[in-house]
C-alpha cells in the first residue's frame, strides 16, 4: 500500500477530510470546531488538504464554485445529487459540497427536527458522505484524486468501507482513516436499512456493521479503515475498556495496534485573548489586567452583582448526564454561600435546565442562566470568567477546558479523558513544581466535586498564586500544529503499512 499513497517527499500528500460540520457553518458541538481548524492546520503541515461536507443551505451559501460542472453522484439506494466544487469561502478552502435538497434543505437541524427528533433518513443522508468520499478516491473528479480519506465521527463512517470494498475491486489505492470524536454516539439504524447501503453482503457481520442486530455507522468506521484515532491519549486508551468502550471495546481491543490518540487544539484565529474582538477589552498572560474590566462586563450583562472579589464559575456545555452538570446542580448552592457567582450558557435535559434557572431566580445577585446558545456569550465567558467548569463524566477531548486555559479562567475537570491530558491539578506538589494549572478531581461524585471547588477558593485568597497559576495556563501551546503533524505521521504509517 505503500505506492497508494505516492512518497510524501516527493509532493504533498492529498487529504480529503469528511465531516458533517464545520466551524463557523454548522455547529452543534466540538466536531465542528476541529472540522474548520484541522484542515488548515495540515495545509500549514504541507499537506494538499480538501473538504467533503453535506449541502446544507449554509455551506451551499458559502461555497464560491468554480469553472468545473458539477459531478452528477448516482447512490447505490437509487437518487442522484450534484457534487459542486470550489473554496468555501470563510475557511479559504477548497471543498465539495453534495447538493441535494431533499436530504439537507431542512428547517430543523443537521441531525434531527425543530423538536429534536432525528430524521426517519439519517442513514442515507450521511451514507451520501461516505458515499462521495468514495468515489472521489475513485476519480470521480480527474483534476483530484485524494491519497487518504479521513471521515470524522459517525455520520462519516461508511467512507472506509466503501473505500475498503472498493479497494478490493481495485477501482483506487486510497487510505481510509477514521476520528472517534465521541464513541457513545454512534449512528444505529434498524438492519432492514442495510439493503439502501450499497455494500456487499459480507457487510453485515459481526466484523463489519451489524451491532446488536442494528446498523452502526461508527462500527463501519472502527472496521473497515486503515488507521484509527480518537481526540486524546487518554480517551484512546479509555475506549478500550467495557467501561467506556460503548459495545465495542472488543473491536477496539482488536485494533489496538492502529489506533492513535491525538489532542485536538485550539483554533488561535479564534480563540484568543488577545486578538478577540467578541469581548470587552483584550489581554494577554503578560499583560492580564482586561481580564477584570471582561469579568465586570460580563457581571453588569447578566445582571449579577459587581464584586471583583467573588470568584466567578462559569459554565459553557450541553446540560446533560454526561457533562456531569448534575454535580453543579447539586454543588451550586454551596458554591453561592462560600462567596462565588455562577454564570451558565447551555441547553439540554429539561430538569437541569429547571434546576438551574430556579437558581438564578433565587440568587440572581449571584447565578446568571442562559438557555440555548450563544457563540459570542460563550467568549465572553471565557474572558470574564475565573473558573471554567468541566465536570464531565466522560469527555472525549473537550475543548471548553483548553479554551479556559486560553483566556485564563483555570478549569475545573473530572480526570477522564482529554480533561486528565490537559489540566494539571493545583495540588500542592504541583504548584511547587510549577506545573499546576486548574482544578481536577477523580471520583465522579459530588463530594470529590466539592473538595475541587473548595481547592479553588483556597487558591482564589492567595492572589499572587492564583496569577502565577493563571499566567501558566495562558501561557501553553494549544494550537493546532503539534496535532496536525501526527495526523501526518499517522497518514504516512498508513500508506506505509
Amino acid at each position: 500500500m505503500a505506492a497508494a499513497a505516492g512518497d510524501p517527499a516527493a509532493e504533498p500528500l492529498r487529504v480529503l477530510q469528511a465531516s458533517a460540520e464545520i466551524y463557523p457553518l454548522v455547529k452543534t458541538g466540538g466536531l465542528a470546531d476541529v472540522a474548520g481548524a484541522l484542515p488548515g492546520a495540515l495545509r500549514r503541515a504541507g499537506a494538499d488538504v480538501r473538504l467533503l461536507l453535506p449541502g446544507y443551505p449554509a455551506i451551499l451559501d458559502a461555497l464560491e464554485p468554480d469553472d468545473a460542472a458539477p459531478a452528477e453522484l448516482a447512490a447505490p439506494w437509487g437518487e442522484t445529487a450534484r457534487l459542486r466544487r470550489g473554496r468555501l469561502a470563510p475557511l479559504d478552502l477548497p471543498a465539495w459540497v453534495i447538493e441535494h435538497a431533499p436530504s439537507y434543505a431542512r428547517a430543523g437541524g443537521p441531525y434531527a427536527d425543530a423538536a429534536g427528533i432525528a430524521y426517519a433518513d439519517n442513514h442515507r443522508r450521511f451514507a451520501w458522505l461516505g458515499w462521495a468520499a468514495a468515489r472521489l478516491a475513485c476519480g470521480l473528479d480527474p483534476d483530484w484524486r485524494p491519497q487518504v480519506v479521513h471521515g470524522h465521527d459517525w455520520h462519516a463512517g461508511l467512507a472506509p468501507a466503501y473505500l475498503a470494498f472498493a479497494r478490493r475491486r481495485g477501482e483506487t489505492g486510497a487510505l481510509g482513516v477514521f476520528t472517534v470524536h465521541n464513541l457513545a454516539y454512534q449512528g444505529l439504524f434498524p438492519a432492514e436499512r442495510f439493503g439502501e447501503l450499497g455494500l456487499p453482503a459480507e457487510a453485515y457481520g459481526l466484523h463489519g456493521l451489524e451491532f446488536h442486530g442494528q446498523l452502526s455507522f461508527m462500527k463501519a468506521g472502527l472496521s473497515y479503515a486503515d488507521r484509527l484515532s480518537t481526540v486524546s491519549p487518554t480517551y484512546a486508551r479509555e475506549i478500550t475498556t467495557p467501561e467506556q468502550g460503548c459495545g465495542l471495546d472488543g473491536l477496539l481491543r482488536e485494533r489496538a495496534a492502529r489506533l492513535a490518540g491525538i489532542l485536538n487544539g485550539v483554533d488561535t484565529a479564534v480563540w484568543d485573548p488577545a486578538t478577540d474582538a467578541l469581548i470587552a477589552e483584550r489581554y494577554t498572560a503578560r499583560k492580564p489586567s482586561g481580564k477584570a474590566a471582561c469579568k465586570l462586563a460580563l457581571q453588569r450583562e447578566l445582571g449579577l452583582a459587581e464584586r471583583p472579589e467573588a470568584p466567578l464559575f462559569t459554565v459553557v456545555s450541553r446540560l446533560t448526564e454526561q457533562k456531569g452538570l448534575h454535580l453543579l446542580a447539586h454543588g451550586a448552592a454551596e458554591l453561592l454561600r462560600r462567596g462565588g457567582q455562577l454564570a451558565l450558557l447551555g441547553s439540554g435535559e429539561p430538569a437541569l435546565e429547571a434546576a438551574f434557572r430556579a437558581l438564578a431566580a433565587e440568587r440572581p445577585d449571584a447565578a446568571a442562566v442562559r438557555v440555548g446558545y450563544d457563540e459570542a456569550l460563550s467568549h465572553r465567558l471565557f474572558a470574564g470568567g475565573d473558573v471554567t467548569l468541566v465536570p464531565s463524566r466522560f469527555e472525549p477531548c473537550g475543548l471548553t477546558q483548553m479554551y479556559g486555559l486560553k483566556y485564563g479562567s483555570l478549569p475545573l475537570v473530572h480526570r477522564v479523558g482529554g480533561l486528565a491530558d490537559t489540566v494539571v491539578d493545583c495540588a500542592l506538589e504541583e504548584l511547587a513544581e510549577e506545573r499546576a494549572t486548574g482544578f481536577v478531581f477523580d471520583r465522579f461524585d459530588d463530594a470529590s466535586f466539592g473538595r475541587a471547588v473548595r481547592r479553588a477558593f483556597a487558591l482564589w485568597a492567595r492572589p499572587a498564586e492564583w496569577r502565577r497559576v493563571q499566567r501558566r495556563a495562558m501561557a501553553q501551546d494549544l494550537g493546532w500544529d503539534a496535532s496536525a503533524a501526527r495526523y501526518l505521521q499517522l497518514y504516512r504509517e498508513a500508506a506505509a503499512a
